[in-house]
């Protein structure tokens, strides 16, 4: 797994931040992955600092990997993050056939399609997306301060509907991106959010895709094997 704890993580406006649905996420992939011989490791990014945990098994293993997961430190206020580099950070050294799943809210540039595109040449990909609704639509509340913690820049706004407009333009245009990237990487995109039911939403997603994650589970376990 690719976890991406980035600064722009550390953030929601109902009942969690972005960075415990990426946790969680981290989790729930970890149980329906577990058993039969399977393996699992991780690469932790903040943007400041990338953990690299092994793959291996076992329960206690998977214990101590989410809770290194959950307890990273965030990085600090004006570090970007680097998608980019988490996801470059699985092709080295060369691994098994199996599955890779990326966990991020992909709210920075696209640089990452070519590199994911490259390991979905040997391995079944997911991309989970976390996402908080201020990420899509600016509610109206007249003059506010904004401020991204990736660049640590800080910023008035009168949010006035011109603006809300363009700001859920921009960003629907920015998830088809993601999604036409993802598509073309032959990634599935399952979207977990803030303000709904993670565990429905998951649920959901394996109900429909249960052939296909079985089977990479079942090629998973085979390869390691051999």
């Amino acid at each position: 797994m690719v976890v991406d704890l980035s600064a722009s993580l550390d953030f929601g406006t109902t009942g969690c931040e972005k960075r415990d649905l990426a946790v969680a996420a981290a989790a729930a992939i970890t149980h329906l992955t577990s058993g039969g011989g399977n393996r699992i490791g991780a690469v932790v990014a903040t943007g400041a600092a990338t953990t690299r945990i092994p793959a291996r098994g076992g329960r206690i293993h998977s214990q101590s990997m989410l809770r290194t997961i959950a307890t990273t430190p965030s990085a600090a206020d004006g570090v970007r993050g680097d998608l980019l580099g988490a996801i470059e950070s699985l092709r080295r050294p060369q691994r098994r056939r199996g599955m890779a799943v990326v966990i991020s809210d992909f709210l920075g540039d696209i640089d990452w399609e070519r590199s994911l595109r490259a390991i979905a040449a040997r391995h079944d990909i997911l991309a989970i997306e976390v996402l908080d609704p201020r990420d899509l639509h600016l509610p109206d509340i007249g003059d506010v301060v904004l401020h991204d913690p990736e660049s640590g820049r800080t910023k008035e706004f009168s949010v006035t509907p011109r603006l809300r407009a363009d700001f859920a333009e921009a960003a629907a245009q920015h998830r088809d991106d993601v999604e036409r990237a993802l598509r073309r990487c032959g990634a599935p995109r399952l979207t977990l959010r803030t303000d709904g039911d993670w565990i429905a939403d998951v649920v959901r997603f394996v109900s429909s895709r249960r052939h296909t994650l079985g089977a990479s589970a079942v090629n998973t376990a085979r390869a390691g094997r051999r």
